[in-house]
């Protein structure tokens, strides 16, 4: 796939995940309620919905960065070079992942640490 489409491809994705993460924020904002009594069960359900979408929006944030980093790359030249071996990354792995900065191998190494 050209440079050309791939930057295509990963600015459509950060227009998506800025959308996505905007109206995650306005959900939790709209969650916020006045001072009037509750059921507990209620209050239990309207804290963890508020921790799923808080959780949701921490992991639109990480991908919106690997997206952003992904377009640094671009920009310098270095876009489709893995960050820890300097190799290039399989163009398939790009297709599927367009903001990978790692080849497979270096992946695997990484997950295989966790």
């Amino acid at each position: 796939m050209a440079i050309h489409e791939q930057k295509a491809r990963l600015e459509a994705e950060r227009e998506r995940l800025e959308r996505e993460l905007a109206a995650l924020d306005s959900a939790e904002g709209a969650g916020e309620r006045g001072s009037y009594a509750t059921h507990v069960a209620d209050d239990a359900t309207e804290t963890f919905d508020q921790e799923q979408t808080l959780a949701l929006a921490r992991h639109v944030r990480g991908v919106l960065s690997q997206v952003e980093r992904a377009l640094q790359k671009l920009a310098t030249g270095s876009y489709g070079r893995c960050d820890r071996c300097g190799e290039p990354i399989d163009d398939a792995r790009l297709a599927a992942l367009p903001q990978a900065t790692l080849c497979l191998t270096c992946q695997a190494k990484l997950e295989s640490q966790r």
